[in-house]
């Protein structure tokens, strides 16, 4: 039986439990680590970095969208994550995979499923459900070209640049951040660099591209 570190952010303990049985199922791990929110979901990663596999919810506290999925494809590029919800939207399973998700397991799932999903993940592969049609257009290489120019930020500038997408200014951030407002500068200038972008107006506008419309 495969071994692997696991957490599960989740904020629904039903569905949590659930969960807990699949993963016992195909995996050989005693210690399976919780969070109800994003914040939390931080801290525990922070304090175990063995961890090696994220349980993702996509509607939990904290996330919007895929900001929670990029912010730890940017922090710890080597997590492998699985996001997971009650919304089975193909168009929204699509975007989490270009986003950097290794799987999306809709909650209405089987145990059998979600194991076989699982397996899959650690051997290396991409899961969708079954009867989910893989297609690549020009909406998908945007989004995976997104998702890697956001990788190619260094924690602190994506940091900036979700303050930048709140509307905030350098020096409000620098005070947040406790850091310089000159380095606040060096920081913009780089990310709309690595973002191809000439302004930070267009910066912020490509990060809300990861949150989902209510």
């Amino acid at each position: 039986m495969t071994e692997a570190t696991v957490i599960i952010a989740d904020d629904h303990p039903l569905f949590r439990t659930a969960l807990k049985q699949a993963i016992h199922q195909c995996l050989d791990t005693k210690i399976i680590l919780e969070s109800e929110n994003v914040s939390d979901l931080l801290s525990c990663i922070e304090s175990n970095p063995q961890l090696e596999l994220v349980f993702l919810d996509l509607h939990m506290p904290g996330n919007n969208g895929f900001t929670a999925l990029t912010l730890l494809q940017n922090h710890h590029p080597d997590l492998l994550v699985i996001m997971v919800s009650s919304d089975d939207d193909p168009e929204i399973m699509q975007r989490a995979i270009d986003f950097g998700a290794a799987a999306f397991i809709p909650k209405s799932a089987d145990l059998n499923v979600i194991s076989d999903a699982i397996a899959q993940v650690l051997e290396g592969q991409i899961w969708l459900p079954a009867d989910f049609d893989l297609t690549a257009d020009t909406e998908q290489q945007n989004n995976k070209k997104l998702a890697q120019q956001l990788a190619g930020l260094t924690p602190q500038q994506y940091v900036v640049l979700t303050r930048i997408a709140d509307g905030q200014l350098n020096k409000q951030i620098a005070y947040d951040l406790d850091i310089k407002e000159t380095t606040v500068k060096k920081h913009v200038s780089a990310i709309l660099e690595k973002l191809c972008v000439s302004n930070r107006t267009k910066a912020g506008m490509l990060f809300q591209q990861l949150k989902l419309n209510s």
